[in-house]
Parts: structure tokens; sequence; C-alpha cells
């Protein structure tokens, strides 16, 4: 991108939803970043890496692909050695499913090397990578994450903390990042904590930092604290020190973690994410009470939801769609045909179960609508009666800056219909949804204080977004027509 290119209308950012795991001061510390970004695969398919240190150099390795492929060869475990080591899963947008675009990045500098990994995704980074292109840097990925090492060897005069504390506040948006030195592991959140991160210690006094509390678990490391907005933490030799780069700070966590990313398991800010999905299903009954015979899941992150409606509304909680565990999630199609297929693969549903019968279906999310309108076709395709979709969240209208792959108004289903449109869309008996209030109260962060929306992102909801949008502003202001202009403004005032 040179200087003089206009941003584009609605840019379909390198979006990524990932997962980043790191540890200081630990035997075999690769083999143990290895097990902690199993439990956050979740979280991306696209590639994953893993850079150690054992206080001399660096070792790197990254491919594209699930982890298991990315580490087929125990050789390459093997050969990242040291007691310190950090490691990214990653789920980025198609069309930039390069190497050079796989994560941790390793940079190699005549004052010390250092490795980078990020979840999230930066608002003003077209601009920042022009400033510092027009500067004389040269990148080696179209990745956003690049950018923050850029800044900091623009400020490394002043010594790297001070760099890295000066760099972090010019670049904006939601992010996570996780540095590795040989000396040293370094984390740091944005000022929103719109991203989670929370640190662990191991039984000999090791930290250990990760996207989710299920990654501690499996390396058996007790729950410490979450990384609060704004701070950057170093772990070196001495401990664990707690500094931060901003005071400037206000939670806005996003609430598609609770809703949909996050593993069951996981606890964010003190919530359980099964806890909050049951309840969010709980609500949703009190909301929408249907007369039907059966509730049953979307399998799987509706599951959690779909027994809270059941609980709730007395009915009972059926298996009526089955998935299949060998199709990965990356198998989403570009073209509707094929998603539509995709679909068909990953979903089947039982029709001993649900034939001559009034069902209600619980999902987490409508995003586009295909899955909902295949779910249902293929419910009544086996025989159901009624077919209710209940979604366990509010429309979603807006696009997700911080690090979803979803940055366009145009695939939003909601953005563009009414809700009794999208029903006879999706081909339901009744399509109903989650108030941003019950949300709210659903998921009831204790250490919210008096923050907006309960210290939760829900922007995709309502419009109004806890950061400034920088180089997406323009763009998405041209996506808005005259009313929703209107009921932005009054949101505002």
């Amino acid at each position: 991108m040179g200087g003089g290119d206009p941003v584009p209308a609605e840019i379909k950012g390198l979006n990524e939803e990932c997962g980043v795991f790191g540890v200081f001061g630990v035997q075999d510390a690769s083999q143990l970043t290895y097990y902690g970004l199993h439990t956050l695969q979740h979280r991306g398919q696209e590639g994953a890496g893993i850079v150690s240190t054992d206080s001399k150099e660096l070792y790197q390795h990254r491919d594209r692909g699930l982890l298991a492929k990315v580490f087929a060869n125990p050789n390459e475990l093997k050969r990242l050695v040291g007691d310190a080591a950090i490691g990214h899963v990653r789920y980025g947008t198609s069309g930039h499913n390069s190497i050079a675009n796989v994560q941790p990045f390793l940079f190699h500098f005549h004052d010390g090397d250092v490795a980078l990994a990020h979840n999230g995704n930066l608002t003003n980074a077209v601009t920042l990578r022009r400033q510092l292109e027009d500067d004389g840097a040269v990148f080696q990925s179209d990745s956003d994450t690049e950018i923050l090492i850029h800044l900091v060897r623009k400020y490394i005069k002043e010594g790297f903390i001070p760099a890295l504390k000066k760099s972090l506040n010019i670049v904006h948006g939601g992010f996570a990042f996780l540095l590795l030195q040989k000396n040293r592991l370094i984390a740091a959140l944005d000022p929103n904590g719109i991203r989670p991160l929370c640190i662990g210690q191991l039984e000999n006094g090791a930290y250990v930092v990760a996207s989710e509390t299920c990654a501690l678990d499996i390396v058996n490391a007790k729950f410490i604290r979450d990384v609060q907005p704004g701070e950057l933490i170093v772990i070196d030799r001495d401990g664990l020190h707690i500094d931060h780069y901003t005071t400037n700070t206000q939670l806005a966590i996003c609430s598609m973690e609770y809703i949909y990313f996050a593993r069951p398991d996981s606890i964010i800010h003190g919530v359980t994410v099964h806890n909050a999905r049951k309840q969010m299903g709980r609500l949703l009954a009190k909301q929408y009470p249907i007369d039907a015979d059966m509730v049953i899941g979307v399998p799987n992150s509706s599951l959690s939801a779909a027994s809270g409606y059941a609980e709730e509304s007395g009915l009972p909680y059926e298996m009526g769609l089955i998935k299949s565990q060998y199709v990965a999630r990356t198998f989403i199609q570009p073209t509707q045909a094929l998603r539509e297929q995709g679909v068909h693969l990953k979903l089947s549903a039982v029709r001993g179960v649900v034939a001559g019968k009034r069902v209600i279906v619980v999902d987490d999310s409508l995003v586009r609508g295909t899955t909902s309108k295949q779910i249902i076709k293929m419910l009544r395709h086996a025989g159901a009666k009624e077919v209710h979709m209940l979604i366990a969240s509010p429309p979603f209208k807006f696009p997700c800056f911080y690090g979803i792959d979803i940055s366009t108004r145009s695939e939003l289903m909601a953005a563009h219909y009414s809700v009794s449109t999208m029903k006879e869309l999706i081909g339901a008996d009744s399509l109903h949804f989650l108030s941003v209030e019950n949300l709210i109260k659903a998921i009831n962060i204790p250490d919210a204080g008096d923050a907006p929306y309960g210290g939760l992102t829900v922007a995709y909801f309502n419009g109004d977004y806890p950061t400034p949008l920088y180089d997406y502003e323009e763009g998405y202001l041209k996506s808005l027509n005259e009313q929703e202009k209107r009921a932005r403004k009054e949101l505002k005032s």
C-alpha cells in the first residue's frame, strides 16, 4: 500500500480471532506451549507456531494448518529448546493465508531478537503502516501485528520497554500481545480488555500467560489473575512485574467471547463461559416462552444455552442435531451453494427424535443466516412439524473491528432485514433474539464497576463502539443508511 492510496470504503481486514500462549521458567517450555495451544485450537485452525528461547537464542517453527499437522514431526518440537516459549494459533481471513502471516513472528536485530504473537485487530493499521513505510520500514507480512515491532524500532533509542509503551499507545483497537526476548516474556492488553488474557502459575513457580483459562488447566497451572486493560506484564528471572502503558482504560470485553468464541470451561473475568451461556438460554426462555415439544441445541457452542432454555421452560432437552467431529471449521466455503453443502456435512438432523414434533432450536448467534436456513430445512426434511428458531444473543447488525472476521455490514443479515422478514427468509415458524439488556444480565461480570454495558462490547448489536474506528470509520458510515444514522445519534445523546 503506497502513501497515496485511498483507504477502501469497507476494509476486509486481516481480522483474526486467535489464541496465544506463553510460558517462562520451565523445562521443555515448547512442549507445554504445544499442549496449551491444543486447548486453544478452537480459536484458530489456519496456522500455528511456537518460538522458544534458551536465554541465548530464539528458535522458531511455524506453518499453515492445525497444530497437530504443523508439529506432525516430533523433531520440530524437540528443536525448540529452552525454558521459555510463546505460541499462536491463527484464524485469518481468506486470501492471506500465507506462511508469512503465521505467528509468532521472529525478528532478528543487532541488539537482540524478539518474537511477537497477537490476538485481535488494530483499527488504525492502514494509516500506521503507510506512515512506517514512508519512513522506510519494510514489512515481511500483510498482518497488522508487525506494525508494533516497527514502531518499537522507531523509538528503540529510549530503551525497549519505554519504546514498547510508547508504541502501545499509538496502536488502537482490540489486542492481546505476547513478546518473547531471550531473557523475558512480555504481555500487553488493549485499554478496553476487548480480547481475553490471563496469567497462571505452575507448581515450580513459573508463569503462564494464555488467551483462556482452559489452556492453564491443561498444563496444571493455577489461575492467578486476568490481565487488566492497559497493563504491561513483564516476566523474567526475578518473577512477575505488573506495569501499565496507560491508565486511561475502561473494561469492554468482547461479548462474542461469551456468546461463541471461548470454550465453555474457560473463566473470563470471573465468569464461567458455560454458566453465562446457560443463563442466556434461561433469560431467552423467560423473554420468549414457546409452546413446543422439545428444545434442541446447535452443536457445539449452543448446547449450554439450549440446556438453560429447556430447564427454564420445563421442556425436554433432546439431541435433535448431530455434529460430525471430522469436518474442520475451515471448511466454510466462499460460495453460497458450497457453504450450504458445508453446513450439511457438519450437521445432521436426528429423524427419530424430531419427526412429527414441534421443535425449538437454540443457536448462539445469527450472522449470515446460512446455517440457520440449512438447519431449519434439515429439520423439516427429517419430519419436524414446527421449527422455532431462538437466538441466545441479540441481532448482529454492526460489524466487528476487533478481531472477528466480520468487518463489513454487507454480510450481516440483521443489518438489512427486520426480524419478521428474517423469519420468512430462513423458513422458521418463529424467530426470536435475546435482548441486549438480558445479554448483559446473563454474563454479569463481577469486576465491571461502572463500565458501560456491564463491562462488555455490545457494539455488534447497538452500534456503540468502545473505541474510535479510525481507518474503518469512513466505510462504516457509508454503510449506515439514514435511518440508522439517526438511531446512532439518539444512542450517543
